[in-house]
């Protein structure tokens, strides 16, 4: 797992980290019951605070997606595939919402906004 912040980005360096997380958890690269990199460690990998590493562990933890175990480290749980998916959705729900506002603000019509949908999607199967 190759963790990348950016100082530009606009999220702070734990929600990024937190966000790689998921991505690899998602897409199958850590698996359940894969350690973690220590918060120690992967703050002195991305030179970073140790405060913010534990930031995005706990929240991690909070979330379900890893446990803590007390001088083993942070290992990923097992994950319920509909819970996954139900976040997915979500997460895909407000990337369309976000869509609509910049759409309303744009006066962009319905019409034009599902064509605009579409013409991308048709792009992406490439």
């Amino acid at each position: 797992m190759n963790i990348v912040i950016s100082n530009t980005a606009k999220a702070p360096i734990y929600e990024q980290i937190k966000e790689q997380i998921k991505a690899a958890i998602f897409s199958g690269e850590l698996k359940d019951g894969d350690l973690l990199p220590s918060i120690r460690r992967l703050a002195k990998d991305l030179r970073i605070s140790v405060i913010t590493t534990m930031r995005a562990y706990n929240d991690l933890e909070q979330e379900g997606f890893v446990v803590n175990v007390q001088g083993k480290g942070c290992y990923v749980q097992p994950q319920n595939p509909e819970l996954l998916r139900e976040q997915k959705l979500r997460e895909v729900e407000e990337y369309l919402q976000n869509a609509i506002t910049a759409a309303r603000l744009c006066k962009l019509s319905d019409k034009e906004l599902v064509a605009m949908l579409k013409l991308l999607m048709k792009g992406d199967e490439r």
